[in-house]
Order: structure tokens, then sequence, then C-alpha cells
């Protein structure tokens, strides 16, 4: 009960935020254009307190899920809707259907371009001012690709670098910072091997990551924690659900190697195992079972076992801000990658290369924003916040009718043809497109609850 209360304030307050700031900005943008907005509301249904300041009540509705502008014309036939003197004449010059259709396009294309703000700003407060990064004195080798750039350099898991380029015992941060600095370059490294010392060189290819500790381009992964993989969430029909793991099972090797991250433990099935089943030692409350065995399975063309990793008892992060030219290049490639992530995901979607029941509406982002509060780091929050925000502008600006994106293709559609689109013909499209659209939302809702580790023990 603790944990859906949680999650339920948690959805609230951020899709509140999310879509009170996309409101905000029709709002702004019409206000600018000299279009009447009659009601720019916090939450919907009865009204609970407000002000009335020129044309506009500024409200606070019973129900806090977000909000809304109210225009007057803003219906898909073009009735006025608006009250007063004003509306006595057949034009209104305060309707929003009396406006140019670029100024219409601009105040559709606002809502949107806000969320898109939104996200970069909370990054930027982020990066410029927290930073987290993970507090961890010793670089451990935890796990190389065979055949990689650090295979060939002979690097083995369980080496400990004391040395990298000219930087002595570096830790967990001061590695992947001298490894950014030297991308594309050969770089020297000392390691001890078993209480001996190995000099080596490792040639970093130019695209590897290391700002975001990814250096599995050169076959390298850094060791993060010294406990093992706990399991906090187990995917619907996946491997390991079907094998029996639950929430909480510690996993203690695979196969006689020890991980203690997800990201080795993928890059090894990948290329070692390649498909092959995995066998699996489990300690549950305290008990080691006997071993199990795993087959995995491929998504996003990587071998996966089905579940969601939990944060390292023993992992632990310090504040490191950012510099505010540093934070903005952080927060725009943030924004960037995040963007070209969800238009990745919807475009497999369309292609049938991804189902459609991976997708995850209202009842799973509250999931995540409550597992996101109760996280005791600040990333997870802030990208969680400024994620949902890009989702939320992407979304709406997809060409259907009822989102913005539908209004602006409709408009282009007017604009090229220099004439509006006949009425019955326009609310015969936002009729279907309404059915669509709930039919949709009812199967994304179904999805997600279908999802929730009380419903599991339903399925075969």
């Amino acid at each position: 009960m603790h944990d859906f209360f949680v999650s339920a304030v948690a959805f609230i307050v951020l899709v509140g935020l999310m879509v009170v700031v996309h409101e905000f900005g029709h709002f702004i943008v019409a206000k600018l254009c000299g279009v009447r907005v009659e009601a720019f509301s916090v939450g919907f249904g009865p009204r609970l307190f407000g002000v009335r300041y020129g044309e506009t009540d500024y409200k606070v509705c019973l129900l806090p899920l977000g909000g809304f502008v109210k225009m007057t014309g803003e219906t898909p036939d073009g009735i006025q809707t608006g009250s007063g003197p004003e509306n006595v004449s057949d034009f209104d010059p305060g309707s929003f259907m009396n406006h140019p259709r670029w100024q219409r396009m601009l105040i559709g294309v606002a809502g949107p371009v806000s969320n898109f703000i939104l996200a970069f700003v909370l990054m930027l407060i982020y990066f410029n001012f927290i930073h987290e990064v993970p507090d961890i004195r010793t670089t451990k080798i935890e796990w190389v690709t065979p055949g990689s750039a650090a295979d060939q350099a002979g690097l083995k898991p369980g080496d400990v670098v004391t040395k990298i380029d000219s930087r002595s015992n570096p830790d967990y941060q001061t590695f992947y910072d001298v490894a950014a600095e030297n991308k594309g370059r050969a770089i020297p490294l000392a390691v001890n091997r078993d209480g001996g010392a190995f000099q080596s060189s490792l040639q970093l290819p130019a695209n590897v990551d290391p700002q975001h500790y990814d250096l599995d381009k050169a076959g390298l992964f850094i060791q993060d924690a010294q406990s093992p993989i706990a399991i906090e969430q187990v995917s619907p029909d996946s491997p390991v659900q079907r094998a029996g793991l639950q929430k909480g099972d510690k996993i203690l090797a695979i196969d006689g190697h020890s991980f203690h991250s997800v990201l080795p433990l993928v890059d090894y099935m990948q290329h070692v195992d390649k498909g092959k089943p995995v066998t699996l030692s489990i300690e549950r409350n305290g008990a080691t079972l006997a071993p199990i065995a795993v087959q995995p399975y491929q998504q996003d063309g990587s071998w996966r076992l089905g579940f969601q990793g939990a944060i390292p008892d023993d992992f632990s992060v310090r504040a490191e801000p950012m510099s505010f030219s540093n934070a903005v290049a952080e927060s725009r490639d943030f924004c960037a990658s995040s963007s070209l992530l969800i238009v990745n995901v919807l475009k497999k979607v369309l292609t049938h290369k991804v189902s459609v029941k991976q997708l995850s509406g209202p009842v799973g982002i509250a999931v995540a924003a409550g597992q996101a509060v109760k996280e005791p780091y600040w990333s997870a929050k802030f990208g969680l916040a400024a994620s949902i925000s890009l989702n939320l502008g992407i979304l709406n600006l997809l060409p259907f009718p009822i989102l913005d994106g539908g209004l602006i293709l409709l408009l282009a559609v007017e604009s090229i043809m220099r004439r509006d689109i006949n009425m019955m013909v326009k609310e015969r499209i936002y009729q279907a497109a309404f059915v669509v659209l709930v039919a949709f939302f009812a199967f994304i809702m179904f999805n997600d609850v279908s999802k929730l580790q009380m419903f599991n023990h339903l399925k075969p």
C-alpha cells in the first residue's frame, strides 16, 4: 500500500507538472497572438479556487491530473464557444479560429516546445548544481570482451589499474576522465594482477563514451560494486520468470563467472554464450539455491534474461557539479540522445520490430516515478522527469488528429489548399481519431496493469 501511495503521488506531481508546462506554452503564445484565453486551469473537474484577471480565469480544479487552456473558438468545427458581448458579431477577432493559420500552428507547436525547454532546464540544473559521480576508490576490471581492444592489450577480469597515462592509483571517476581525454589514441596502463605488475597499452576507439562510463566498444567493463547482481523487477513472460526467479534474488554467478552489474553480464551472453543456455547460481533469503538453467531471448539485437537489476547496496556517489558551459553541452546531449531513443522505439513499433506490449502508459510511468522517488540519487529523479517531458513533447507532435501534431498537419494541408477543410470532413476525422485514441489508451492501460507484480501469478 505504501508503494502504491508513493507511486500515485509521484505520478500526479510529475505528470501534472509536465502537462501544466505544456499548456502554459499554448497559453503564452495564444496571448501573444491576441487569442482570447477564457481559462487556464491547473487540474480538471469542479473549480476549487482561482482569480479572474482580464478575460482569463486562472483556476485550480479538483482533479490534479495536469491542466488545460480554454481558448475561444478552439473546437474542431470552429463553433464559437466564448460568451459575452464580444460574440454578438459573427466575426470574433479574439477567436482561435479567426486567426491566421501560421499563428494557430505556432500556438499548436508551443506546447511541445515548452516540454523540450523544461527537459533541458531540468538537466541543466542537475549537471550544473548536482551531477553525481560514482564514489569508487579502486579501478578494478570486471569483464573483458573476447577479441576486443582490451583483450588484445592483455587485460583480464580481476586486474586492478595502478596507473593510467600519468595518473597513479586512479579512482573510478579519474579512470574515465583520463580515458575521455584519450579517445582514439593508445593509452598506457599498469595493472596489479595477483600481486604482480603488468604493463600494457590500450588502444581506445574514437567512438567510446567514457563521459557516460561506457567503454564497451573497447571491450572493457570496470567493476562498480562488490555485491552480486540483485533482481529488482522480473519482466512478465521472460526467461527468468519462467525459471522461477523472483524480486530480491541475487545472482552469485553465471556459468561460474561473478558479475556485479548487468552490462558485463549482457556482454558475456552476447560474445561468449551467444544465445546458449546459461547456468545461474542464485541466493534467495540468504540460502543458495540449486543451479538454474535459463535460455536467454533476443531483444534489440542483444541476448537478455528479462530482469531489471537493483542498485547495489554498496554503490555510492559524490557530487561533482559541472561548469555552466559543460552543463549546457551535457544537457543538450541528454535531450538529443533521449529524443532519438524515443523516435527509434516508435519506429520499431511501427515496423513491428518491437511489440506494442512493451510500451508503458500511465501505470508504467507511475511505477517508474515511485521507484525514482525511493532511490537515494538525484540522477534518477531528474533523468525520469526530463525523459517524460521529452516523451510528452514528441508524442504530441505526432501527426495524429486531436494531438498538437494533428492540428498542425491539418492547418498545413489547409494552407497548401488555400481553403479550409470541409467542417463535416474535419468532424469525422476527429471523431474517428478519438475512437482510435481511446481504444489505444485502453489497451496501454490493460497492458500496464498486466505487468504489475500482483498479477504475475495469474499468468501461465
